[in-house]
């Protein structure tokens, strides 16, 4: 039998990830209830970044070997650039992994530049391990077609095989310059019609502004709300929604840098529903009170009647549910229950839904295929390549207008920042517009 010590340093690494997995699990099902919030909180963010390393440090192997051991080995390398790269390589792949710890101890008002700088190592090593390993695939499919095994020289297999990490390394860092310059560019305002059945014909041309994941915390300060702010209020909506992830720490430590939240102040009202990240703080209950104090009202499995200002039998129903990860996280007094948010919301009236992720839009039509209109996030459109093909696949809605049955739709937002790592790739940051029509 082989003993843990025997095992090489990936199946080690598997092994801590499924044992910080497991104590996730359990930590979640048996000891939710039993602890405090604060205690709660800080657990599950540890946990989180020590099985996220876990896992990072199986592709971390991988980076070294192909990146480092590979080009000292080749020919190709010159013993003066060997030291030098195995330095930069190191401190590359250390500050890809500091960046889940960020979280726990470098949230302020602005972000850090050393939390800027670990969460874009983090989305370079993405890009790198992705080329990686198709480089890796169609070498090895190539072999395999030709029936070239082993019979090249050692000289020039050398030289082919390092060709693979260097156009691998390459390609990532071309890629992350490009991620970062459009991720530093201000969101696009997108203008979307929707025709919204049974909305009253004194409130045609109300125009919704819809803001999604903007996630406050390591490399989202206030200098990156404030702009959103200034750029919702040039688009004067009668509505402004938050539908999901607006922060990623606790209430009280990134106070100040919501603050530009008190300038919203659209006629009809400003909501928010909660997304899967704010379950994540722990801290839900302290987000709702300062929401409130900026005149934001928090969506929490109920409903508001928007009344036309033109006539106050005209009116429809805006509802929010929460995240349905509360229920995963078993958050007391929190989870998705859209019978309560529906309450007294009758087919009679549109009925407009705030739901944070595309999987649970696809719930409450299923339950409710009388609702009009669902805005979600979540997807964040994929933010980067090559993250974009999962979140396509994982969603039921991925980006943009869906028209579901005759009387139904569902428009998902990218996102109007972005998750952690500074970078979009194949998407792009959006405040959405919404002019609602009707019929």
């Amino acid at each position: 039998m082989i003993s843990f010590k025997q095992l090489p340093l990936e199946a080690k690494a598997a092994v801590a990830a499924g044992v910080v997995f497991f104590s996730m699990m359990l930590s979640r099902s048996y000891l939710a209830e039993q602890l405090e919030h604060r205690t709660r909180r800080w657990l599950l963010r540890l946990q989180m970044a020590l099985f996220a390393n876990a896992l990072m440090l199986i592709g971390s192997l991988h980076v070294w070997r192909s990146t480092v051991t590979t080009f000292s080995r080749s020919s190709a390398a010159s013993s003066f650039c060997v030291m030098p790269w195995k330095i930069a390589v190191f401190m590359f792949l250390a500050l890809a992994h500091s960046s889940f710890f960020t979280m726990l101890f470098l949230v302020a008002e602005e972000p850090y530049f050393f939390s800027l700088a670990a969460y874009t190592c983090l989305g370079a090593y993405i890009i790198l391990i992705f080329f990686l390993f198709t480089l890796g695939s169609v070498e090895q499919a190539y072999k395999l077609l030709s029936g070239r095994g082993a019979k090249a020289g050692t000289g020039n297999k050398n030289s082919r095989t390092a060709m693979k990490p260097v156009l691998s390394v390459m390609l990532t860092v071309v890629l992350t310059v490009v991620g970062l310059l459009n991720a530093s560019r201000p969101p696009a305002v997108n203008s979307v019609e929707i025709p919204v059945h049974k909305l009253p014909s004194t409130m045609n041309n109300l125009k919704v502004v819809l803001l999604s994941d903007i996630h406050m915390g390591p490399t989202v300060g206030k200098t990156k709300l404030a702009m959103i702010v200034r750029m919702v209020k040039a688009l004067k909506p009668d509505i402004t929604v938050i539908v999901g992830d607006l922060t990623d720490s606790e209430a009280e430590i990134i106070r100040p840098a919501v603050e530009p939240l008190g300038e919203l102040n659209s006629p009809l009202g400003t909501y928010f529903v909660t997304g899967n990240h704010e379950y994540y703080t722990s801290d839900v209950s302290n987000w709702f009170e300062l929401l409130k104090s900026f005149n934001i009202r928090p969506l929490h499995n109920e409903n508001v009647k928007i009344v036309s200002p033109k006539g106050t039998d005209d009116w429809f129903c805006l509802a929010g549910v929460d995240d349905i990860e509360a229920d995963v996280l078993r958050y007391s007094g929190h989870g998705m229950d859209l019978k309560k948010a529906l309450r007294d919301c009758s087919s009679e009236h549109a009925i407009v839904l705030l739901a944070h992720q595309p999987i649970a839009a696809k719930w409450a039509l299923q339950e409710r295929p009388d609702i009009n209109l669902i805005l979600s996030g979540h997807t964040h459109g994929g933010q980067m390549f090559p993250l974009n093909a999962g979140a396509y696949f994982l969603n039921p809605f991925f980006v943009g207008l869906y028209k579901v049955g005759q009387n139904t739709f569902v428009y998902v937002s990218p996102g109007t920042v972005y998750f952690g790592i500074p970078l979009r790739l194949g998407s792009r940051a959006e405040i959405t517009e919404i002019i609602l029509r009707s019929p």
